[in-house]
């Protein structure tokens, strides 16, 4: 068989010294992201902090808004090889691994903190595996963005699930979420997010229920009276990475990037802490009364009213007392 040249460089060392070394650059894995959050929101932030700290071995491409993939479909994107990284909702898993949703449920997590420490924890790691084995993904870690909190128009005093009786309460379309307003003992109302300033304008609705951020986005505290600090919900994101994409990685590498993802959330999740706290004093100067109810009340009230339900059948045994004790 006759020599080639290359062949000739390639026994002589040569070609090895031909090739420029900033080509090495290019051969790090891509790492595809999606989110639905757009690039203003801090979660943004914390996904620019995390490629910082991932650079010398991967190529990172964070995609926002959406502009990627659709909200609800990026889970499947990863299992089919499509996307390396995303943001994922736990709703969306569990849809696939219905054990995963006792951590949808109200009243489960008391604060980002006790968030954390879950996903930390050992039942925490037995959902984390879950995912892992049924669905192909890595999880990195909850990304939290915001404590739901009932904000109303009238200005009757709510203590217990008792005094939300007759509440018209604005919840999202879905099972899943009209069963939350029950919970806190109110009349859930399904409606569009985009309509329910009109609806509290109107008296369509008494109230709604989001994160603190969101009624600034969406000015609701402009027709609302009173924010009662329910706190009945912890809203969080799951960040993964695909299994094919984590298990190729070596035992530095993947230290390297759980460490970087640790330090971005713990950024993420302080910044949503601060802007919290900011809007509750911002709101009170708005001429809004901002309170604590008897928060045990909702929490027993709400747990008990999941428990029977069929929702819990497929929660891990022991689970929501496995939570509660953390």
């Amino acid at each position: 068989m006759r020599a080639t040249r290359r062949d000739f460089l390639i026994g002589t060392g040569l070609i090895a010294a031909a090739a420029p070394f900033p080509a090495l650059a290019q051969d790090k894995p891509k790492l595809r992201f999606s989110a639905v959050f757009s690039e203003q929101d801090i979660r943004a932030e914390m996904m620019k902090m995390f490629a910082d700290g991932i650079k010398d071995d991967f190529v990172f491409e964070g995609y926002y808004g959406g502009t990627l993939f659709k909200q609800g479909t990026e889970l499947v994107a990863l299992q089919r090889g499509n996307l390396e990284m995303g943001n994922i909702a736990p709703q969306d898993i569990s849809k696939q691994v219905p054990a995963w949703s006792v951590v949808t449920s109200a009243y489960l997590f008391r604060d980002a903190a006790h968030l954390k420490t879950f996903f930390n924890s050992e039942p925490g790691a037995e959902l984390k595996k879950l995912a892992e084995d049924q669905l192909g993904i890595h999880i990195l870690g909850p990304t939290y963005f915001g404590t739901r909190q009932v904000g109303l128009k009238p200005d009757k005093k709510i203590n217990t699930p008792a005094d939300m009786a007759g509440i018209k309460l604005r919840m999202p379309n879905g099972d899943a979420w009209q069963f939350l307003g029950t919970s806190l003992g109110a009349n859930p109302v399904p409606m569009a997010y985009a309509e329910v300033y009109t609806g509290l304008q109107t008296g369509a609705i008494d109230g709604q229920d989001n994160p603190l951020p969101n009624v600034e986005n969406m000015k609701f505290y402009e027709v609302m009276s009173q924010i009662v600090l329910t706190s009945h919900l912890i809203g969080f994101d799951i960040l993964t990475v695909s299994a094919k994409t984590w298990n190729e990685m070596s035992a530095d590498q993947q230290a390297k990037f759980q460490a970087a993802a640790d330090k971005a959330i713990a950024f993420s999740t302080e910044k949503h802490l601060g802007r919290e706290k900011e809007l509750v004093d911002l709101f009170k100067r708005q001429g809004l009364n901002i309170y604590t109810p008897d928060v045990e009340a909702f929490r027993k009230h709400a747990q008990e009213k999941y428990l029977a339900s069929d929702l819990a059948k497929d929660w891990p045994a022991g689970m929501v007392d496995k939570i509660n004790a953390l």
